[in-house]
């Protein structure tokens, strides 16, 4: 028996469903069946079948399906033409930014360079799909969001503030909760404010980062030659790394030029079961759409 299989079961659903996506990011390549995953977080299998795909939009099964790179392989092909087209069409422009339910203002580079000095940032931590979420914001938007495991708060706080050192840092646990409760709502339509904090070009390279559709993918080189020149891949690369507002701002769909995820800030199996989350339900309004017609 797996050591997460042996652990006391959460009776948070959130936590339960958090443990449960770990796990099948994890053993993917096992093709562990519903019985065994629903034995992690000690549920019986019909409960854990509803319960995960309530909390996560899609079945255990179809999660599992998507975790390969086979099809992200498959949308390389098209990465190129589908986000240049997004960001021939004007990403600043209003219509896109409604799409995405996105308000989105960039701190001024002399703010940036003031390393947060001014600023108060609260921030606060809940549990979200992919782990332990901690969200951080300014009375302009969300500034940061990032994830970890039970037990790295402080390191994951280290790391988000050690990005504007001179800010005012307040903790606000239930401003925090709404947040991550409106981000992880795949049903949102309210308006959801961002605060870019970081370097005019950082900012460039994170605003075409949400030209690229859930469901698709991109890579360093295909978003370098758009915003700048193919041979600042190093450059878009670093960049893509310091998005502060992961998920948000999708820098989990840059993949390397041959379809391998490379590295990612929060961890290669979290971005893994972040691709396969929005791999499934992409497949899933395709699938309803088509019926429609």
């Amino acid at each position: 028996m797996s050591k997460l299989v042996s652990m006391t079961a959460p009776a948070d659903p959130a936590e339960r469903m958090a443990r449960a996506i770990a796990y099948l990011a994890a053993r993917y390549r096992e093709q562990p069946s519903l019985e065994e995953a629903a034995a992690v977080v000690g549920l019986s299998p019909y409960h854990f079948q509803r319960l995960f795909t309530r909390f996560v939009g899609v079945s255990p099964k179809a999660f599992i399906g998507h975790l390969t790179l086979n099809h992200a392989k498959r949308e390389l092909a098209q990465g190129s033409s589908v986000l240049g087209a997004a960001l021939e069409a004007g990403l600043s422009g209003p219509s896109r930014l409604h799409d995405l339910c996105l308000k989105i203002e960039a701190m001024t580079p002399g703010d940036y360079a003031r390393a947060g000095a001014g600023v108060t940032i609260e921030y606060g931590f809940a549990l979200c799909p992919f782990g332990q979420a901690l969200v951080l914001a300014t009375e302009k938007g969300v500034c940061g969001l990032g994830f970890g495991d039970g037990g790295e708060e402080e390191d994951m706080l280290a790391d988000m503030t050690a990005r504007w050192p001179r800010a005012q840092y307040r903790s606000n646990p239930a401003r925090a909760a709404k947040l991550i409760r409106r981000i992880f709502d795949s049903n949102r339509r309210e308006m959801l404010p961002l605060h870019l904090m970081g370097t005019p070009f950082q900012v460039k390279v994170w605003e075409a980062l949400l030209a690229i559709p859930s469901g698709h993918f991109s890579t360093y080189g295909t978003i370098a030659g758009k915003i700048a020149t193919v041979d600042s891949s190093r450059a878009v690369g670093a960049a893509v790394g310091r998005n502060p507002i992961s998920w948000i701002i999708p820098c989990h769909r840059v993949l390397g030029s041959t379809g391998a995820l490379t590295g990612y800030h929060w961890g290669i199996a979290r971005k893994r079961a972040m691709l396969a989350v929005e791999a499934a339900r992409a497949e899933i309004q395709t699938l309803s759409t088509s019926a429609m017609l």
